[in-house]
């Protein structure tokens, strides 16, 4: 499923700080709920990693040994990251959970990624291990409305994945 373009388009309006500050705010909780999910990367985690979602206008490039990730405007692949990999948004985040069977996606072309082949497959593993889910990850940023955000993340997950064709874990 592509992320609807009505929702997309509004990004390039909106502030790039403000989108950064947003998903800062998000890394920032997903290393505390996972303080151990770059540990696996060893010789890799010194790299700068690209995500380029297709159908946002935005990349995203993390940097493990920081740990931090930085927000920039889509405009093909940033310069000095180390590997990248681009697809829909939700299949990145599909990937992120570890929901999908990446080398199928990369087979059926539906992923690409180039650079340090090694280091994204590093990074893949990483991320496989740390049973990320992120509806129960990032809900606990609402407070007492967490059941209520969990449960509407979940519904989203569920619709955006419902369409895909990859195998699911």
């Amino acid at each position: 499923m592509q992320f609807p373009q009505t929702l997309a388009a509004p990004l390039n309006l909106v502030p790039l700080a403000a989108i950064e500050r947003a998903v800062t705010l998000l890394f920032q909780r997903m290393m505390k709920e996972h303080p151990g999910l770059f540990d696996r990367l060893g010789e890799h985690k010194e790299k700068r990693f690209a995500f380029l979602p297709v159908d946002v206008p935005l990349c995203f490039v993390v940097e493990p040994a920081r740990p931090a990730i930085r927000v920039m405007r889509r405009s093909g692949s940033p310069a000095g990251v180390d590997a990248s990999v681009e697809g829909p948004l939700f299949t990145l985040l599909a990937l992120l959970e570890g929901r999908c069977d990446a080398d199928a996606l990369f087979f059926s072309r539906d992923l690409s990624v180039t650079g340090d082949m090694e280091a994204m497959l590093a990074m893949r593993n990483a991320l496989d291990d740390c049973d990320i889910d992120l509806p129960r990850d990032l809900s606990t940023l609402a407070g007492p409305l967490a059941p209520l955000f969990g449960r509407i993340g979940e519904g989203i997950r569920r619709r955006a994945l419902s369409g895909e064709a990859s195998t699911w874990n």
